[in-house]
């Protein structure tokens, strides 16, 4: 057991790698938006397209990796995806003209969409008290990698060029891919409920229609699916135009964004673990403790977002100050809400559930970038960064209520069937004992 539990955190060191160095990546293309575009000649419309091409090629690709995950080996499947990861990112960086980086960019979303494994995997190696922990400690690997990006993209880009940024990041994606296929283990898919304690032997469980179509039973999911169809177009619009704001709005020298940006993503990272640590302590007293705790999140974050921006443009040390605030309750649903997930839904199906959580959210935040492109060429990106996430954020609050009001009959349901299915297993397991 001692050797089993050391294993399983080894294992989260290896994840969080993979989604730390796989962020850095993705996210590079919001610092280098300047360049690549003065490389290409295009204007932000244009750039927008870019990311949305990713994005929806992503959202296409999450019910086919949710399916593969729950039908197959599912960490031999994660290192695929980190060779897609390093391959794509070393094509894009090839990339002769605007239209093969269209092209080439939107071929990186296939891997994109490759976290429900991971999420998956987790559920297996720690039980339902620990999980919303372990998601916001994995997610802390998001704004982290963003804020290497951000110093690799300063430091790098000027000197060795943005494509040289890609091949160096698109290399330790096929390196990742050796780790995860060698070290990884398959754990048996429910061995961490609390129902399973005390047997020997799990059995295997797989997918099934029949199963992935009872998903559509839980009301509660409904309105997750809802919360992130919109939840996700704030992060997607500051990740790709916050860097371009400052550097234009504001008129923040390279130097000066790097300071501001780089305290602002460590407070959000502490943000996705505090938010699973209150997320996992609420949840001990009421079922509803996730969902409260991802309701205040997005409240908060909205009303601090909006005085941020109102911060005048000379205030630098303000404007920080109201960035840190912001940025450290942004995160607080996040963990929460992966969490939940898999509070109401079966182990065989867990990939698929998620996967269906994320395309819902990528099919929305897909436009985002475009989106706010169209609104800062009549406006200002300022305006199209607060109006695009204050409308998304309220919208995500309503449907958090009512997810929080569903919650507690699904929950109920999975913990039945659980209990069913470990009391099946004991009585299997006493027949195989009896004498013949």
């Amino acid at each position: 057991m001692a050797r089993f539990l050391r294993y399983r955190w080894a294992v989260v060191v290896i994840f969080f790698a993979f989604m730390f160095l796989h962020q850095s990546d993705r996210l590079l293309i919001g610092p280098l938006t300047t360049p690549i575009m003065e490389t290409f000649g295009i204007d932000e419309v244009q750039m927008g397209a870019v990311s949305t091409g990713a994005l929806l090629v992503g959202a296409v690709m999450y019910p086919v990796w949710g399916f593969l995950y729950d039908r197959y080996t599912r960490a031999k499947l994660l290192a695929l995806a980190s060779f897609i990861w390093g391959s794509t990112t070393w094509l894009n960086a090839l990339a002769p003209n605007y239209r093969a980086f269209l092209v080439t960019r939107a071929s990186t979303g296939i891997d994109d969409s490759s976290y429900p494994g991971i999420h998956s995997l987790i559920s297996d190696y720690f039980g339902p008290e620990l999980r919303g922990k372990v998601y916001g400690l994995l997610q802390l690997s998001q704004p982290l990698g963003y804020m290497t990006g951000l110093i690799v993209a300063t430091l790098l880009a000027g000197t060795l060029g943005w494509r040289s940024v890609f091949y160096i990041t698109g290399s330790l994606g096929i390196a990742l891919a050796v780790v995860i296929f060698f070290l990884v283990r398959e754990p048996p898919r429910g061995q961490s409920e609390p129902e399973m304690a005390g047997l020997e032997e799990v059995g295997v469980y797989r997918f099934e229609w029949s199963k992935a179509k009872g998903l559509l039973r839980k009301r509660s999911l409904w309105f997750l699916f809802a919360q992130g169809f919109v939840g996700v177009f704030p992060w997607n619009v500051i990740t790709f135009w916050f860097f371009r704001y400052l550097e234009t709005e504001r008129n923040y020298s390279q130097g000066a964004i790097l300071t501001t940006m780089a305290p602002a993503i460590l407070v959000l990272a502490s943000g996705y673990f505090v938010g699973g640590l209150l997320g996992d302590a609420l949840f001990k007293r009421t079922v509803r403790g996730r969902m409260i705790v991802a309701l205040v999140g997005v409240l908060t974050g909205a009303i601090l977002l909006n005085l941020t921006m109102r911060v005048p443009v000379e205030a630098q040390g303000a404007f920080l100050g109201m960035m840190l605030l912001t940025a450290l309750a942004i995160p607080l649903a996040a963990p929460n809400v992966i969490a939940t997930v898999y509070d109401i839904t079966l182990p065989e199906v867990r990939s698929t559930a998620l996967a269906v959580q994320y395309f819902i959210e990528s099919a929305g935040a897909a436009t985002a970038p475009l989106l706010a492109g169209l609104i800062a060429r009549e406006s200002s990106l300022g305006n199209a960064i607060v109006l695009i996430c204050t409308v998304a954020w309220l919208l995500g609050a309503c449907f958090l209520t009512v997810t929080a009001y569903l919650v507690p009959r699904d929950i109920r349901t999975l913990r039945r069937q659980m209990a069913e299915r470990a009391e099946a297993e004991r009585k299997e397991a006493e027949r195989r004992l009896q004498p013949a």
